[in-house]
């Protein structure tokens, strides 16, 4: 039985994937399987994937007859999993080589069920633009008005994940929705090491930031089942702070 299962879903990302499976690949700590979600059922890119996954058995290529969005892709990968922890890597982001072993070391000092760390945000070709440092906890108070975990820094005990606590099927925010479900009943802790590298994509802002505007308020309205007034507030808020974040300087 490995120790950790990576999970990383996989659409239109043959530019970085390479980069992110090797950053797992070369991880200092080695008892980990890598789970990948294609999640195109046009088959693009699916031969690429099969020729990295050549040779390797640390690498389970999973493929999704429809489109399933990343979140759901997530849950198909994480079913699958055989380890007792989870760490999720998107397929544009990469691990520094000490990622894995200090943070498992950490959780397990700790008696953690889940955690998060620091990480450095670069630009499309890898340039690092800034390094975000990261709260001792987040709380889910904290959460609904600012969430300052980076999904690709995360892992958890797969018992976390079962049909109450799940990713769902919002196509952005959906790990905020999931990680506020968590936080009711679990402490999530911030490990202000940096051991990731988030990249910062600029192509379909347009249509990226009216997605995630709606499916902010789908996550306060639907999901926490706050009243418009409510949820209109929170996602005021949550916008503000990401763009204060990313933007404002």
């Amino acid at each position: 039985m490995k120790t950790v299962s990576v999970i990383i879903p996989y659409y239109r990302k043959i530019k970085y994937i390479k980069k992110s499976i090797d950053s797992v690949l070369n991880q200092k700590f080695k008892n980990f399987e890598i789970i990948i979600v294609h999640d195109d059922p046009r088959n693009k890119d699916f031969d690429y994937l099969l020729e990295l996954k050549k040779n390797n058995n640390k690498i389970r290529l999973i493929k999704n007859k429809k489109n399933l969005g990343a979140g759901f892709s997530r849950n198909k990968g994480i079913k699958l999993a055989k380890s007792k922890y989870i760490a999720f890597l998107d397929s544009d982001d990469t691990w520094k080589k000490e990622k894995l072993k200090s943070q498992i070391s950490f959780m397990k000092k700790n008696n953690l069920d889940f955690s998060f760390t620091s990480y450095d945000q670069i630009d499309s070709e890898g340039k690092k633009l800034k390094t975000v440092k990261v709260p001792k906890l987040q709380r889910y108070d904290d959460l609904l008005k600012d969430c300052r975990i980076g999904l690709s820094t995360v892992i958890l005990k797969k018992k976390l994940i079962n049909k109450k606590f799940k990713f769902s099927n919002l196509k952005t925010k959906e790990d905020l929705c999931l990680w506020l479900k968590l936080s009711k009943k679990y402490k999530l802790v911030g490990y202000n090491k940096n051991l990731s590298k988030w990249r910062k994509m600029k192509e379909s802002l347009s249509s990226s930031t009216k997605q995630k505007i709606l499916d902010g308020f789908r996550l306060y309205y639907k999901h926490e089942k706050f009243s418009i007034t409510k949820s209109v507030f929170y996602l005021f808020l949550l916008s503000f702070n990401f763009l204060k974040k990313n933007y404002l300087r």
